[in-house]
């Protein structure tokens, strides 16, 4: 009878992929097996202190390993993703994505033994409000999972709403974030090696403002993973 219904279910509200639209096969979960294969997946962890993604905070902040699991594309499977996870009300997509991620970062790189703690970039509580979810928190919870590592969403904070960064040069999303985030609790970041999570690494600025607010605050080191990275 349980199998009946859940077969009526899925035929009158079907689950569908989050990168095609396509309903998804009972196996699948989020995203299917064709969108998941046509990700375009950077192989960051092989090298986490020296690759493209590292580059991007190369004479800015202190950055110890940056990962990112897959390139946005324009038009492709990653960018449908995030957007259906950021204002499509997806949230156990990105709590998914973030599984998905941990298991390959614990099954080819050793990040798992050198972080302390995953701190997800923070939303204003008003965004937060309109969101009624955090991605980068969800994300940060899905890799603590299979990264057997502790994840907080209360250290960092957002301290003032600003506009939106898609659409702002470098220059123009630091100056759009330097003086936004604070740290909350000080003694938890204190002489540890945070890994910030994030959905996008574009220019890196809002990273960067999040990364100097921790080094701050007495954390010996900080790290980023991110779901995806622009070129």
């Amino acid at each position: 009878m349980k199998s009946l219904l859940t077969d009526l279910i899925n035929l009158l509200f079907p689950t569908l992929c989050v990168g095609c639209d396509q309903t998804l096969h009972q196996a699948d979960q989020f995203l299917c097996t064709a969108c998941r294969l046509a990700l375009p997946e950077t192989n960051d962890h092989q090298s986490p202190d020296h690759n493209e993604s590292h580059n991007k905070f190369a004479g800015k902040v202190p950055i110890r390993y940056v990962t990112s699991y897959a390139r946005f594309v324009k038009g492709g499977v990653m960018q449908r993703a995030i957007h259906r996870i950021k204002y499509e009300g997806n949230k156990d997509a990105a709590t998914g994505f973030g599984r998905w991620y941990g298991a390959i970062l614990n099954e080819h790189s050793s990040l798992a033994d050198d972080i302390d703690l995953l701190v997800g970039v923070p939303l204003h509580k008003q965004r937060l409000r309109q969101r009624g979810y955090n991605q980068a928190d969800q994300l940060a919870i899905g890799l603590s999972e299979t990264m057997q590592l502790p994840a907080r969403t209360d250290v960092l904070v957002r301290t003032e709403f600003k506009s939106s960064q898609t659409k702002k040069n470098r220059l123009e999303r630091w100056a759009n974030v330097e003086t936004v985030f604070g740290v909350a609790d000080a003694l938890a970041v204190k002489d540890k090696h945070i890994a910030i999570v994030d959905d996008v690494l574009t220019t890196g600025a809002t990273i960067e403002a999040c990364a100097a607010e921790l080094l701050r605050a007495g954390c010996r080191e900080v790290s980023v993973i991110t779901l995806a990275v622009t070129q």
